[in-house]
């Protein structure tokens, strides 16, 4: 996994980086960091928001996404919480998380993504009158949008009082999810949620500040313990083969090509 912060760096690093030994791609899913969930006081609801870096993106995905996916890397859009009060765990009611989840799912379609991500930071719940975070909300938003998207991926950035909020009036979405990882770059810890080891990542590393030992220690646990999902974040533009060699030698006993 390679999440982009899109503000600084272009989606098209991840593509970049090849097996030396067979080729294949050294990163599987590329992540748009970040759209946000934002509110609208007037009408008191919350909206899908993308700045002008995520909006460029998505308005050019023949030239930022396609061709990660041509090479097989599947493109999923994170989306974040922006100070506004508006989060994915406090929609006051099924259908305030429905609309969100349409909201969504319309825009996996006419971006032709694969899928979403959950990172439930920086809502400030309570800002502008908002409620605080409440049982069902997550609850309803991801079953909405499994139901809206079967076929695509949905992921769980673990944090925040969304990701303790996966059970309600006898329904666990746990299992709605591909894949859920660590918070918390140069650490290791398993995710809360039930789901496969092939489906989880307990490692993640930020690339350029994890070292490479770190990487590589994680990367080296990760195959031992049997996990089958390996993180990282703010893939820059300059030439990172040495640090993604570092979990790739692990990961697939091989170095990693930088093409620029």
């Amino acid at each position: 996994m390679a999440y982009i912060e899109v503000n600084n760096n272009s989606m098209l690093n991840v593509g970049k980086y090849t097996l030396a030994d067979g080729g294949g791609n050294a990163f599987d899913v590329a992540v748009i960091f970040a759209a946000n969930i934002n509110y609208d006081t007037a009408s008191k609801t919350a909206y899908l928001h993308f700045n002008e870096n995520v909006q460029r993106v998505l308005d050019n995905a023949a030239t930022q996404i396609r061709p990660l996916q041509q090479k097989g890397i599947k493109v999923l859009l994170s989306v974040l919480g922006n100070h506004q009060g508006a989060g994915f765990a406090n929609f006051p009611s099924q259908q305030a998380a429905s609309a969100f989840a349409k909201q969504l799912s319309d825009t996996v379609a006419e971006y032709g993504l694969d899928g979403v991500d959950f990172d439930d930071e920086y809502a400030e719940y309570g800002n502008n009158g908002t409620g605080q975070p409440n049982d069902s909300s997550f609850v309803h938003l991801v079953t909405a949008l499994r139901a809206n998207m079967p076929d695509k991926i949905i992921s769980l950035y673990n944090i925040g009082p969304a990701a303790s909020r996966l059970s309600y009036g006898g329904v666990d979405v746990s299992a709605e999810f591909d894949y859920a990882w660590n918070p918390y770059y140069g650490t290791w810890q398993v995710p809360g949620i039930a789901l496969p080891k092939a489906q989880l990542s307990p490692a993640a590393v930020e690339i350029g500040r994890t070292s490479q030992s770190t990487a590589a220690d994680l990367a080296r646990r990760t195959v031992d313990e049997g996990y089958g999902v390996y993180l990282t974040y703010n893939l820059d533009g300059s030439d990172r083969s040495a640090d993604v060699s570092a979990f790739t030698r692990e990961l697939y006993g091989s170095e990693a090509v930088y093409t620029p």
